[in-house]
């Protein structure tokens, strides 16, 4: 599971109680509000019962006695005043009356109550007839309506009370324990794998190389765990390169400088005159070993200044094909013993860059081709104009390069194993050539299979053809020597 899921699980959990929470509570207000409703009309409406009865009895007392007046909590009231407010507050009984029955119980009290008006008017004086008791007892009725309303009201609140102080110790209890239970889970699930990647990686920091962060914990937790572990593996393994770089570049310094310490050694060597031809031949060989210790520190150099992004590049508008027959013609007066065919176009293939650098690549590319090819196999060097890029191609008859070889063709100090046993050298030719190739633009790619020799095609961007051709470097029209075989 992801932490993201699981803070996404946790987190809606809470929220669905706390949203339980606020609907128990909107739920409660409501009835809450409906018993204070209640309780309240209830309330008034005894008020108002109470103020009729009040009134009614006031009124008949006035009549019995022939008052002008009769005493009220306002003041005094007249006959006139108290007959206007009788029918008003029934008015509002009935409005405010929570059943049918009460309202009919109303309608049949305004019934006695004008029927005992009317018998006033026509009699101010003596006994009147049961409208006025029907009217009270009525009125009685009401009263104990409201207050019994009152009292379930009251009761009804009650409940909902003690029901909503039950479901609140509840949340509160279900969402303390969703803390505690996602506080401990999380410290499980996610804060102790962290805490152990972080331990891995200051262990790692400190030296312990073989240290590895264990894979546990959700799936983002993991994931970095596994990157961590990859980038260690990977530091380790870069770390077993290097000390197989050096141990390489160690055992290949030590063979020319064997070499050359044996040739100085031999003119002392058993009294032998040092004859002009022994002399030429020690010559010959310090020249070679002196020449491959020189390939070997200037591949260093450059590998090291191409990674530290100090290539140093001089450009300038040169003709491909003067570049590819200057590489060739050095390769053939070495007598390599191979057939080496240079194809060139007749017009000029001009390409903008370090003349020096574009044959440095030229030069690793046809000096492979020579030493991993048997001896008097072809090597075919040629240059072409393809659309707006410049190809350089060196094909070549030797032992070809397997698909798993060609991913780490072009990586540093990488050369496959049927290489090393073929050539000598450090692997950081190719790797220097496709860096030089790509600071002019360029890239390089290769097609080859195991057994039938490969292809190099170097392409760059072909110079703009406003530019001015360099002196010595005949226009479209001027004739080109024939090219042939080179041995």
């Amino acid at each position: 599971m992801s932490l993201r899921a699981w803070l996404a699980a946790t987190m809606g959990l809470l929220a669905l109680l706390t949203l339980m929470a606020a609907t128990s509570l909107v739920v409660l207000t409501g009835v809450l509000d409906r018993s204070a409703a209640t309780l309240g009309n209830s309330v008034e409406g005894v008020r108002l019962a109470e103020e009729v009865e009040v009134r009614l009895l006031s009124h008949d007392r006035l009549l019995r006695e022939s008052l002008l007046s009769v005493p009220m909590d306002t003041g005094r009231a007249s006959r006139a005043q108290l007959e206007a407010t009788l029918l008003p507050h029934l008015d509002e009984i009935w409005h405010i009356a929570a059943s049918d029955a009460e309202r009919a119980l109303v309608d049949a009290i305004r019934g006695h109550i004008e029927t005992y008006l009317a018998e006033r008017r026509v009699r101010s004086q003596g006994k009147v007839g049961p409208s006025l008791e029907a009217a009270l007892d009525g009125l009685e009725q009401v009263i104990e309506i409201n207050v019994a309303e009152a009292r379930a009201a009251r009761e009804e609140a009650a409940r909902w009370n003690s029901l909503a102080n039950t479901v609140g110790l509840a949340f509160c209890v279900l969402l303390l324990a969703g803390v505690v239970a996602g506080t401990f889970l999380l410290r499980g699930i996610a804060l102790q794998p962290l805490r152990d990647i972080s331990q891995a990686m200051r262990r790692f920091g400190s030296g312990r190389k073989r240290t590895r962060a264990p894979e546990a914990g959700p799936t983002e937790l993991r994931d970095m765990a596994r990157t961590f572990n990859e980038m260690a593996n990977s530091l380790a393994h870069q770390q077993e390169q290097q000390l197989a770089f050096l141990a390489g570049v160690a055992h290949e310094l030590r063979n020319p400088l064997s070499a050359l310490k044996l040739s100085t050694a031999l003119p002392g060597r058993g009294g032998a005159p040092l004859t002009p031809e022994r002399m030429e031949r020690t010559l010959a060989l310090v020249g070679r070993q002196v020449d491959r210790l020189d390939r070997m520190v200037g591949d260093l150099l450059d590998s090291t200044r191409i990674e530290a992004g100090k290539l140093e590049l001089r450009p300038e508008v040169r003709d491909a094909r003067e570049l590819a027959r200057e590489v060739v013609e050095l390769y053939r007066s070495g007598a390599s013993g191979h057939v080496l065919q240079l194809s060139l176009p007749d017009t000029p293939v001009l390409v903008r860059g370090d003349p020096a650098r574009l044959e440095q690549v030229l030069h690793n590319l046809v000096s492979n081709a020579l030493k991993y090819s048997p001896g008097g196999s072809r090597v075919d060097v040629a240059v072409l104009r393809v659309g707006e890029e410049v190809l350089l191609s060196v094909r070549d008859e030797g032992i070809g390069i397997s698909e798993d070889e060609k991913r780490l063709l072009f990586a540093p100090f990488q050369r496959a194993g049927n290489a090393k046993q073929r050539a000598p050298g450090v692997g950081l030719g190719l790797s220097v050539a496709r860096r030089i190739v790509e600071a002019h633009g360029g890239y390089i790619e290769v097609d080859s299979q195991p057994g039938t020799g490969s292809v190099f095609r170097v392409r760059l961007p072909l110079a703009s053809a406003e530019v001015r051709l360099p002196e010595g470097i005949p226009g479209p029209s001027s004739p080109q020597p024939p090219e042939g075989t080179l041995h």
